[in-house]
């Protein structure tokens, strides 16, 4: 329902923003002044891990010492449609261009791992009251909100090329088996560029936008699920992880700061 509702407000934000040429100068170019747009996509990454695990404490298998579990290459994959919008200015200088856009999308990647042989975790050995069996592990993008600094160049008095650098973050419902659930969110550095082309034919003020972002999300480290560790010992994990998006777009331009001086 919450993504529906962002869906919704930013449809919403952008249809009124089109319909009220009032604020409008008499033309922008692609991207310039104050502008708002909605777009839709597919999203897709890799997650990779990095397990620490303390097998000291397991008394109850008589073992000892540590072991290292690592994804060094491949890793779990992330993929789903998303949907959101947009805001930004833009100055236009000549053939050159500069600005600052921030927007949010909801939904996104998902992945789950299935296994025929359940894990048993818990607050402990010899907590067996505690301890619980979990078959599947299901990991789902809820959002993706973040923004930066534009700079591009105008190919033609129609068609922007943009490039993107700032930060992003997102939020991720991971869910254990059928009992644990729980929210997490990573951030890091966003890369991207943006092609907007006018549609003179429809308003010489709208553009459609074709737009690949790349988000570099930072090692987050991970000790358990809620209250739950290893029913084996101590372990600390680390988890790390890119999201490559691809949006097709719509992007309408409707102020001009300086036409308030």
């Amino acid at each position: 329902m919450k993504k529906v509702k962002l869906l919704i407000a930013a449809l919403s934000t952008f249809c009124l923003m089109a319909s009220a040429p009032v604020f409008a100068a008499d033309s922008f170019a692609p991207a310039e002044g104050l502008y708002v747009g909605m777009s839709i996509g597919h999203n897709a990454g890799n997650i990779k891990a990095k397990v620490l695990a303390d097998g000291s404490s397991d008394l109850a298998n008589n073992s000892a010492g540590s072991v290292t579990a690592e994804m060094t290459e491949g890793g779990l994959a992330l993929e789903g449609i998303e949907g959101g919008g947009y805001v930004g200015y833009g100055y236009k200088m000549g053939d050159l261009y500069a600005g600052l856009e921030f927007g949010m999308q909801g939904a996104g990647g998902k992945f789950e791992l299935k296994t025929d042989r359940a894990v048993t975790i818990g607050s402990g050995v010899g907590s067996a009251n505690d301890q619980i069996e979990i078959s599947s592990i299901t990991a789902e993008t809820q959002w993706t909100a973040g923004g930066g600094a534009r700079i591009g160049y105008y190919v033609n008095d129609d068609t922007l090329l943009a490039f993107k650098g700032g930060i992003a973050v997102s939020e991720f419902d991971v869910k254990v088996g059928s009992t644990l659930s729980e929210s997490y969110n990573a951030g890091g550095i966003l890369f991207g560029f943006a092609m907007d082309t006018r549609l003179a034919a429809l308003d010489p003020n709208l553009s459609v936008r074709l737009a690949w972002d790349y988000l570099d999300y930072l090692t987050a480290p991970i000790s358990g699920i809620g209250s739950e560790k290893s029913a084996n010992g101590q372990y600390n994990s680390e988890v790390t992880g890119a999201a490559y998006s691809a949006r097709l777009g719509v992007t309408y331009s409707f102020f001009d700061v300086n036409s308030l001086f």
